[in-house]
């Protein structure tokens, strides 16, 4: 049997979804660009430093977390670590592997950004979504993530 045709609402759901999905961090990646000249990337990889125990990761733990290749997280990570930001040294559980460590100057960095990236995402996602109840959208988006697709 066939699968069921999307509705009318569905389907605008899912192309409106697809647009976000490719706009969206294009315009939070400029808006950091032009107001603190740092990357979404750069900004992201901060925040994750910045939530974990130690202010460290290793670089492929931080690589999924910032939805990136192990290749191009190598890549930034050297980006942070030349500006000062980061600190790549050896695991201590496992001498094998890296881990990217958050300095105070890259948490510094991370705080001055802050407010543009916030006002960003105000101005981006939530002035367009008063009407909603966020916890519900919170939810949904969450389980889509979590159902693999």
């Amino acid at each position: 049997m066939p699968p069921e045709p999307l509705t009318a609402d569905e389907e605008a759901v899912m192309r409106a979804l697809g647009r976000v999905m490719m706009v969206l961090p294009r315009q939070l990646d400029a808006d950091l660009a032009h107001g603190e000249r740092m990357s979404l990337s750069e900004y992201s990889a901060l925040r994750h430093l910045s939530e974990t125990p130690g202010r460290r990761l290793r670089m492929s733990e931080l690589a999924g977390a910032c939805d990136m290749s192990l290749s191009g997280m190598t890549r930034l990570a050297g980006k942070l670590e030349r500006d000062g930001h980061v600190e790549r040294v050896r695991c201590d559980r496992d001498a094998r592997g890296l881990e990217a460590v958050l300095t105070d100057k890259g948490l510094a960095r991370l705080r001055a950004a802050w407010p543009t990236h916030l006002e960003s995402v105000r101005r981006h996602i939530f002035d367009h979504l008063t009407e909603l109840d966020l916890a519900k959208l919170a939810g949904a988006l969450d389980r889509i993530s979590d159902s693999g697709g």
